[in-house]
């Protein structure tokens, strides 16, 4: 169970601002801040923490630009219910930060598809800490980059972008696309992956079946791209790789903890082999990534 906290003087459930508000919000917003609304909105839920990862240098600035965005109802937060402790504030669009990225968008909030009793449902949702965790996946890609010079996260598209694209064959949690310097020094190196963020919820016989979905896109598109396994247990890792043995797609798996280093670092250990992990990027041209008999694999390997 969560609870929800709201400013006391927020514009209540009809998700309309009030026009004075929207007037000081689009006075006071910033490059940064309108970034961190098209963020939030894109990505359902961002806790504190993330965001300071990407968007500030130190977490008392991203508190306090974070509070000053929630007196504004650009955003709006809430705390999930935890045994030990307190959890760390989970950020959602606000009704006038949809009113005013909607603008920016020259349109409305119907066209932009906000409804504030919808956006907080997430509050509630049996899903959140999933939700959390593939967002966490990208964050910690982003926190690396800004210390990896040459470090890029290209593209980082949500489940109901994905949805959109490859629903009616594959569903993935993810999908992005991460480029760093080669370390043969011809060129940045890039991969294109599926992400699949697994919270041990589901039955390990339900995770591996997902792989039907993937090789029936492969098929379909002619394109071989890696899907990751972001498992949140050794044991776990080991048990799923006993049920893919070799997949006849490419699949690597890595485990994710608190302590976990980046997703760029060398965690990944294809399926069907006992070693050595690799490296994020080394992903794309270790042997798990083969051509498909037929294949129409564009020249770079990369999804649309």
């Amino acid at each position: 169970m969560a609870k929800t906290i709201r400013h006391r003087r927020g514009s209540g459930t009809t998700g309309r601002a009030a026009p004075e508000k929207l007037l000081e919000l689009r006075r006071r917003l910033t490059d940064r801040d309108r970034a961190i609304l098209e963020l939030v909105w894109e990505h359902r839920v961002l806790t504190t923490h993330q965001i300071a990862a990407i968007f500030f240098t130190a977490p008392n600035k991203a508190r306090d630009r974070l509070l000053q965005l929630f007196r504004l109802d650009a955003l709006e937060r809430f705390q999930p219910w935890v045994p030990v402790g307190a959890a760390p504030f989970h950020w959602v669009l606000g009704p006038v930060g949809a009113q005013c990225l909607a603008a920016h968008r020259d349109t409305d909030l119907a066209g932009l598809g906000y409804r504030r009793t919808t956006v907080l449902r997430i509050s509630h949702s049996k899903h959140l800490a999933h939700q959390v965790g593939v967002n966490e996946f990208f964050i910690r890609l982003h926190a690396h980059a800004r210390h990896v010079p040459g470090a890029r996260l290209e593209k980082w598209w949500p489940e109901h972008r994905c949805a959109q694209l490859w629903g009616d064959l594959a569903r993935p949690d993810a999908y992005g696309r991460w480029s760093e310097p080669s370390r043969e020094g011809d060129g940045p190196a890039t991969i294109d992956f599926f992400l699949e963020h697994d919270t041990g919820s589901v039955t390990l016989a339900k995770v591996a079946a997902k792989l039907n979905g993937y090789e029936a896109l492969a098929e379909a598109t002619g394109i071989n791209t890696p899907v990751l396994f972001w498992l949140p247990s050794s044991r776990r890792e080991a048990n799923l790789r006993r049920l893919l043995g070799t997949p006849p797609v490419p699949v690597a798996t890595a485990v994710h903890t608190p302590t976990t280093s980046s997703p760029a670092a060398p965690i990944w250990l294809p399926a069907g082999t006992d070693g050595p992990r690799h490296p994020l990027v080394a992903l794309a041209t270790t042997p798990l990534r083969q051509p498909l008999p037929g294949s129409r694999e564009t020249e770079d390997g990369r999804c649309p």
